[in-house]
């Protein structure tokens, strides 16, 4: 059921933390692959040895592995995992999660995590009732963390009420659905476009923009995620692929872009346009680093190929297509003509004119419009968070 995926188990201390021996056990069982994350303290409660022993990995716990100075990078840990589940969650990391405090290992690893992740909280009865807790609490689902509700029993303090960690077994069917739920594409071949094109003026100059390519490439992971085949091209960018259905093609140019797309797109089922390409390029690309030697250079600019114009007039029956409008002004109008121009079936318009939304930010704020004028509009999101938006929006479109 589990085979093959990736999953961190933080725990912290607490003393529901013999709890997590079990869910080790029966995540292996199931064939994912478990790396574990202990907080200092929950050492006090179970030994990293046998956490250690049943996960077949080190158990992690601080920032230097051993006395060689060798680096723990909770950076390639919260990229590595498919999902993170934190059980037992105390209030006190709770509560760092959703203020955003970073004092260990577990805590940096989550704030680095692009995986979805799970909360089991485990404390006594007055602790978990507490409104700070609760609110705290409430922030972590806000932030569209998921929350396994503390069961109703008797506690440690020998009070009766709830604040139990969920049961292992229960936890372990909570992640059975949640990657049962995200095969939703499983079978699907998605086209995804991202990042800039540069296009050259001489050999060290280019015409270029400021797309970080971080929207494509949250588009794609979660894309694969559920299920899907995914081909990604993108134009220069720092961002990484970070899932084995990803297939990165790297281009430069507009016309590699172009080319790439034409060659991929036949056998794609959805295409997702997130590219940011240039409209025009030099006419003549000078052989030779252009020397400074008078006060003004023209530069003689000619179109690139229109890749969404192209591939909307190769569009086929059962092809599914998304674009991208980034408007400065008369957004509505500009993204409606867009879609239809282009043949898509979605647009998403971004306006440079929102605070946090467009080129360089981790944040985006989109309104997605469907084919009939109709209108959905989103809040300020994180990009991930808004790659989620649109690939549900798509799947409801699709499955409608």
């Amino acid at each position: 059921m589990l085979q093959g995926k990736k999953i961190i188990l933080g725990v912290c201390g607490s003393i529901a933390a013999y709890k997590s021996a079990l869910l080790v056990r029966l995540l292996v069982k199931e064939g994912a692959e478990v790396k574990v994350i202990m907080t200092t303290s929950a050492s006090d409660f179970i030994p990293p040895l046998t956490l250690s022993t049943l996960s077949k990995h080190p158990v992690y716990s601080r920032f230097i592995k051993d006395d060689s100075g060798q680096w723990n990078n909770h950076v390639e840990l919260g990229l590595w995992a498919d999902l993170f589940i934190i059980a037992p969650a105390s209030a006190n990391t709770i509560s760092k999660m959703a203020h955003g405090l970073c004092d260990n290992l577990l805590l940096a690893t989550y704030l680095s995590a692009r995986c979805p992740v799970y909360v089991a909280p485990a404390m006594d009865l007055d602790m978990y009732t507490h409104p700070s807790t609760q609110r705290n609490i409430s922030l972590l689902e806000e932030y569209g963390n998921k929350v396994i509700d503390a069961g109703h029993g008797e506690l440690a303090s020998g009070l009766v009420g709830q604040g139990r960690m969920a049961e292992p077994e229960d936890i372990l069917q909570e992640v059975k659905s949640f990657f049962d739920k995200k095969k939703a594409l499983a079978g699907k071949k998605v086209l995804i476009t991202a990042g800039p094109t540069y296009e050259a003026i001489d050999p060290v100059r280019f015409i270029g923009n400021h797309s970080s390519g971080k929207m494509g490439y949250a588009l794609a992971h979660h894309m694969a995620l559920n299920g899907a085949q995914v081909v990604l091209i993108s134009g220069p960018s720092q961002q990484s692929v970070d899932h084995n259905n990803i297939e990165l093609i790297k281009v430069t140019s507009a016309q590699e872009m172009y080319d790439a797309c034409i060659q991929h797109f036949p056998n794609a089922d959805i295409a997702v346009l997130s590219a940011a390409v240039a409209d025009y390029k030099p006419a003549q690309m000078s052989d030779q680093k252009i020397k400074k030697k008078s006060n003004s250079l023209t530069l003689e600019l000619v179109k690139t190929q229109d890749i969404a114009a192209s591939l909307g007039k190769l569009k086929k029956n059962g092809q599914f297509t998304v674009g991208f409008a980034l408007e400065t002004e008369n957004e509505l109008d500009n993204a409606q003509n867009k879609i239809k121009s282009k043949n898509f079936d979605l647009i998403v318009l971004n306006s440079l004119n929102d605070k946090g939304a467009g080129f360089g930010h981790d944040t985006n704020k989109i309104s997605i419009i469907d084919k009939q004028n109709n209108v959905r509009d989103f809040e300020l999101k994180s990009k991930t968070d808004v790659a989620k938006d649109i690939i549900n929006t798509i799947i409801e479109v699709i499955n409608a």
